[in-house]
């Protein structure tokens, strides 16, 4: 796997991403989930938005890259 030098707005977008849906995730029954439910499809348009992708380096690899990346930074 290379190392693409994400921007940070996107790191953060998807970190904060990954945050979000385990705080949803870990929720209880009697939570109210619309407030995270909204941040995540925000965070989501956001992360797929991102002009960084359509670039030359914007590719799939790129995108699983970003992803592992985030995943490790949050612990998961």
């Amino acid at each position: 796997m290379t190392q693409n030098d994400f921007p940070s707005d996107l790191m953060e977008a998807q970190t904060a991403w990954y945050r979000t849906y385990w705080q949803l995730a870990e929720s209880g029954p009697a939570a109210s989930t619309t407030t995270d439910r909204r941040r995540l499809q925000e965070l989501s348009a956001q992360i797929a938005d991102h002009p960084y992708w359509r670039g030359p380096l914007g590719t799939p690899a790129a995108r699983m890259e970003l992803k592992e990346l985030a995943r490790r930074r949050v612990g998961w």
